[in-house]
């Protein structure tokens, strides 16, 4: 059984890669850097596709795509989807997160297994250059978050999960919410990496209309603006606060600990 892990070199894929290989599995990286794999270039679809079972889908951007991918990978053989969504993505309005969206529609009608994790926040989000770090690391992380705690998920929990989903029966038609063992602040989870890491990094709140400027300034298009703008008010608004067991139903264990996040990597910054 080969398994494509789309995404392979990401935050989620690339741990996944690791765990499936430690397993035995085999293992096959669609990704633009690993394989040339592109979203917006469907010829490069066939070849990662080719002699596959099953499929870790990180849904791409645009709506459409989701839909033709899984229409192409059955074609092909492939028997088994899992699929990395966001928590409570059925909750936010229909112009929000199509790609995930459409992702989630299309596994569900394509006649194969299926089965969906709806994680929190990842832990690594706050390592990624992209999202947060680059911030933390000059001293101050801003968000419009206000006192709303979150129980962050680590990166190497999601992996396992998806690992078992990929390759034990039992999980079909299945939609897993998962997240970190408790949750805490932005305000308490900058602090505990200022700590590890020895930085003298704060947290400062904002509003809305704040970071949505600053976003658009950055270089964001206003489309993705107003996606975050959204998914910040569901944060405020407590949608993600609750810890979840979505770990434990699948790995019969807690999920990780933050704290373990923080001295697996923050404490490693330079």
């Amino acid at each position: 059984m080969t398994i494509v892990v789309v995404g392979g070199t990401g935050k989620t894929g690339s741990p996944l890669v690791r765990t499936l290989r430690e397993r035995g599995e085999s293992v096959r990286v669609a990704s633009r850097s690993a394989s040339g794999f592109d979203w917006s270039k469907q010829d490069t679809w066939a070849a990662a596709l080719d002699g596959a079972s099953a499929v870790y889908l990180i849904a791409p951007y645009e709506p459409e795509s989701a839909g033709l991918f899984v229409k192409q990978a059955t074609s092909a053989g492939v028997r088994r989807f899992v699929v990395l969504s966001a928590r409570d993505i059925d909750k936010f309005p229909a112009e929000y997160f199509q790609g995930m969206a459409a992702a989630e529609q299309a596994v569900r009608d394509s006649g194969a297994e299926w089965t969906i994790i709806r994680p929190n926040n990842f832990s690594q989000n706050f390592s990624d250059p992209s999202i947060w770090r680059n911030e933390l690391v000059a001293g101050r992380l801003a968000l419009p978050i206000g006192d709303v705690a979150e129980p962050f998920i680590d990166a190497q929990d999601i992996a396992e999960v998806a690992a078992v989903l990929l390759t034990s029966d039992g999980h079909h038609g299945q939609v897993y919410t998962l997240s970190g063992p408790r949750a805490l602040t932005f305000a308490d989870a900058v602090a505990a990496m200022a700590s590890a890491s020895g930085r003298t990094i704060r947290y400062e709140e904002i509003s809305p209309e704040e970071y949505r400027e600053a976003l658009v300034s950055s270089g964001a298009s206003e489309e993705a603006a107003a996606e975050l703008d959204a998914l910040f008010a569901a944060m405020r608004a407590g949608l993600y606060a609750e810890p979840r067991d979505g770990v434990r139903q699948v790995l019969g264990r807690d999920p990780l600990d933050f704290d373990t996040y923080v001295a697996r990597e923050v404490s490693a910054w330079s």
